[in-house]
């Protein structure tokens, strides 16, 4: 039987950039294989290779041992090829059932459109899935884990045997991470098979059949799955040894910076939150999806202001009604959206470091651009933001080094506490590495950090201390030496309170 789809020495420029250089790439019925790399490694560029939206310069397409020539997204569909990408492409203003008929019914003018079948169509598909939405509800409504299974359901609804997952689980909770490997294997079993691109290592040796590592536009090498291990998976993708992905604390704790007592918030949902972060200390802040700990980087950062409890800060009582009030205290949150909420992709470098000090570089009516363009550069400089300039557009950097220019932003307002929000959501080994290094540096230079991670390796390699949230409030208070047993126990409620 032949390859459902074979990539022979496929090549593709822009301008003078080779993205792709001379790259082969097969999957087999009922296959999982995994495409790794570096953000910039080509990843991107194949897989719009595959769905038609780039036409390659050089090298050959085949579907189920037949060339396909002139490949179009149109074309790619008809064949059986789906994509399901990390940012869901929905219509906010449609709802569910809407948005999937859109991508399985014909276009037609005289059509009739039957309400009541697209209703139970969307039903079964998300039946299927084990999501719990309603087909009738506004995408807008949705939180991004439940738009992505939306965008799930469409791939499963047009049949599709070649099926993309582009960072599949980068919003998913637990639970739904857990559905998701299902319907993955679910497909396998079918004959499908699915090309999955994680940054999550553990994803990949718990699906995948076979691996294939992109660095540079160029292939380095494909693997059975039970043939290579994570250290040689990281060497292929970065080129390099990575020593630790998690360097060793550079600092031991300082005098106590923040306390909070009794701190709730009724609209955020926290409540009971006891707490002291120390200069020079990462505390990370565990616990399931929904347990509050966004909600309380919300409260800490007057987003949602607290109704209960207190906020020292030296000891001395502070009220945080706004981010203003935050900032002023010197407190610095960068949120887990970074696309969303941390850079504004069309604006330049410059513009984004300088948002947060705007008053303080900018204090009369003239705009002093080259002040501006200083701070930049020296962000560029000590964060080593991989860019043309100051002046290049955020939209343009890897999702690593815009990361980089949301915590300059918040760097530039000379914090004492910096929270982060899901600091390596979504980035790549190398990129993982090089912001680990930068936290532990801050902490070194005695700030105070808070780091929120669903990503229980990132919270026991990067944590002074850890704190699990359970229903709002944080339950348990272990040390950084604690492992995932202990941790997990914890946010589950098995644990009672520790000291530390």
């Amino acid at each position: 039987m032949p390859p459902l789809l074979q990539l022979s020495r496929i090549s593709k420029s822009f301008g003078a950039v080779r993205a792709l250089n001379e790259v082969s790439f097969s999957l087999e019925p009922g296959e999982v294989h995994a495409l790794l790399g570096e953000n910039g490694a080509g990843k991107s560029t194949l897989i719009k290779v595959i769905t038609g939206a780039h036409a390659p310069d050089d090298g050959r397409i085949e579907i189920d041992g037949r060339p396909v020539e002139a490949l179009s997204p149109s074309h790619a569909r008809a064949l059986g090829i789906g994509c399901i990408y990390q940012q869901p492409a929905l219509f906010p203003d449609l709802t569910v059932a809407e948005n999937i008929a859109l991508r399985l019914e014909s276009a037609s003018p005289a059509r009739r459109i039957r309400w009541a079948e697209r209703q139970a169509q969307a039903k079964e598909l998300l039946h299927k899935l084990g999501a719990e939405i309603e087909p009738s509800v506004e995408v807008r409504r949705l939180s991004m884990p439940n738009q992505q299974l939306v965008e799930i359901a469409c791939a499963l609804g047009s049949g599709a045997r070649i099926v993309i997952m582009d960072e599949p689980t980068a919003c998913l909770t637990q639970k739904e991470q857990h559905l998701l490997f299902a319907v993955v294997r679910g497909l396998r079993a079918h004959g499908a098979g699915v090309i999955y691109i994680s940054h999550r290592l553990e994803e990949i040796f718990a699906l995948a059949d076979r691996v294939t590592v992109l660095r540079d536009g160029t292939s380095i090498g494909t693997n059975r799955i039970d043939e290579i291990n994570e250290a040689s998976l990281i060497r292929m993708m970065v080129g390099r040894e990575v020593a630790t992905i998690y360097p060793p604390s550079e600092s031991a704790p300082q005098e106590k910076l923040v306390s909070l007592r009794g701190l709730g918030s009724r609209e955020g949902g926290v409540h009971g939150v006891n707490l002291d972060l120390r200069a020079g200390e990462i505390v990370g802040l565990a616990g399931l999806v929904g347990a509050g700990r966004t909600e309380l980087a919300r409260v800490l950062f007057g987003i949602t202001p607290a109704d209960a409890g207190e906020i020292l800060l030296n000891d001395r009582h502070v009220s945080i009604r706004s981010p203003a009030e935050a900032i002023a205290h010197g407190i610095a949150y960068t949120p887990e959206d970074r696309r969303k909420h941390g850079v504004i992709l069309e604006m330049p470098i410059a513009a984004n470091v300088s948002m947060a000090v705007h008053r303080i570089l900018f204090p009369g009516t003239w705009l002093r651009f080259d002040a501006e363009r200083c701070l930049a550069l020296d962000a560029i400089r000590d964060l080593g933001i991989k860019t043309t300039g100051p002046s290049a557009p955020a939209g343009s950097l890897s999702g690593g080094n815009q990361q980089k220019v949301a915590l300059a932003r918040w760097l530039a307002t000379k914090p004492k506490l910096l929270i982060l929000d899901e600091p390596t959501q979504g980035v790549d080994i190398g990129a993982k590495s090089e912001i680990h290094k930068i936290i532990r540096r801050l902490a070194a230079e005695g700030l105070a950090v808070l780091m929120i991670s669903s990503d229980l390796p990132e919270i026991l390699g990067m944590s002074d201390r850890i704190a699990v949230m359970r229903g709002g409030t944080i339950t348990t208070i272990l040390d950084g030496k604690a492992d995932a047993h202990r941790v997990i126990a914890a946010a589950l409620g098995q644990s009672g309170k520790e000291a530390a």
